[in-house]
């Protein structure tokens, strides 16, 4: 059965039925083939109860955390210490995050249902969360330019089970993080993992330009003039629409990151480069095809962008600080500094001196630079002018 449900939240608002529910037992899961038509009203209660846990996660990372500390969604004993280490880690990052650009002021959260199982004891739903984070500007600033908030899609697994009584509780909630930097919603647990959407090139590419430098710089309220070669609007505006519904006109990979950015370069005017298959392994190459097999290494794969972008095209330039970033640049990472690029992103915003950052894997919409450098401190950065 699919169903699809949007449901708009204020930030401290929680169901004085999830209130009023206590940690029980887990419950075993016997049966969790989907039930008749009934199942509607049941999916719509557990859709609620998983907006209400989701909600209580983005919650905690605002600045206004307390007032929601003590409401919890009922689980399983076997969930409870997940849930109970999640909330306090999120807590924490939310202060890291309002240290280092003054964190969030609240957040409203929307769960929607793609699909459902619901049996008599346990049920699953798969949902996409979709999270705003809201930020501490005043109507005047974002009149001037600044973001309102950061953006979160993430799909979820989640699964509940039901007491004797009839009480559901959330058993389990699996959010799809790989392949990049964990969604600001989602605690860090390990290194984010590697980029394999490209592969090993034709050529041997020699060395890399130094990282980018990190040290904070002043804004000096300069404008950046590129040349008139691409569309820069058009680039970041490809960002700003597709962020978080893909464009079907395009595959998705696993890792999405590099493929999303080079669909915003190309809609800002950057022109394929070769197109026959025995090219597609080589560097020196970039170009979309309809299949895996007759698309470069370079469209999607984040090391094999940067030889394409910076040596062979020379279409970027290497900034020597990631706070020189503006609108349309590209910021790449290499996470564990092991020499293999992981993840690419693009700025869709700057103001006052600071970049906001947009990608694939998981979508994300205008995280500050600020924040993810306070993330992934052991990390090497490379800032490609475009």
């Amino acid at each position: 059965m699919r169903y699809k449900r949007r449901r708009h939240m204020a930030a401290t608002i929680l169901t004085a039925a999830a209130l009023a529910l206590t940690t029980t037992p887990a419950i075993a899961h016997p049966d969790t083939a989907p039930t008749s038509a009934t199942a509607d009203p049941i999916t719509s209660e557990l859709a609620q109860l998983t907006e209400n846990y989701l909600q209580q996660r983005a919650n905690m990372l605002t600045t206004t955390a307390s007032i929601t500390r003590s409401a919890r969604i009922a689980t399983t004993r076997q969930m409870s210490a997940q849930v109970d280490a999640d909330l306090t880690a999120l807590a924490e990052k939310g202060r890291r995050y309002e240290q280092v650009d003054g964190g969030y002021t609240k957040a409203t959260v929307d769960v929607e249902v793609t699909n459902a199982s619901v049996g008599e004891s346990a049920a699953t739903l798969q949902v996409s969360e979709y999270t705003r984070l809201h930020l501490p500007f005043t109507p005047q600033e974002m009149e001037e330019g600044a973001p309102e908030y950061e953006e979160i899609a993430l799909p979820h697994t989640v699964q509940f089970a039901r007491t004797a009584e009839g009480t559901w509780l959330l058993a389990s909630d699996v959010a799809e993080t790989d392949g990049g930097p964990a969604p600001s919603t989602q605690v860090e647990r390990a290194d984010p993992a590697p980029a394999d959407e490209g592969g090993s090139p034709d050529e041997d590419e020699g060395t890399k330009t130094p990282p980018s430098e990190t040290t904070v710089l002043p804004d000096t309220g300069v404008t950046v003039v590129k040349p008139a070669s691409y569309s820069y609007g058009k680039i970041a505006a490809y960002a700003d629409k597709y962020w978080k519904n893909n464009n079907k006109a395009y595959r998705t990979y696993s890792n999405d990151c590099t493929n999303f950015i080079s669909q915003a370069m190309l809609a800002g005017g950057w022109g394929p480069k070769g197109g026959a298959l025995i090219q597609r392994t080589s560097n020196k190459y970039w170009f979309y095809g309809p299949t895996t097999f007759t698309t470069s290494y370079t469209w999607a794969g984040a090391e094999n962008w940067y030889w394409f972008a910076q040596k062979h095209s020379k279409r970027t330039k290497m900034l020597t600080n990631v706070w020189n970033l503006v609108a349309s640049d590209v910021l790449q990472a290499d996470w564990d500094k092991n020499g293999n690029i992981d993840h690419t992103m693009m700025v869709t915003k700057r103001y006052q001196g600071t970049p906001y950052l947009t990608y694939h894997s998981g979508a994300t919409h205008n995280k500050s630079l600020a924040k993810l450098l306070s993330d992934h401190k052991k990390t090497w950065w490379y800032a490609h002018r475009t």
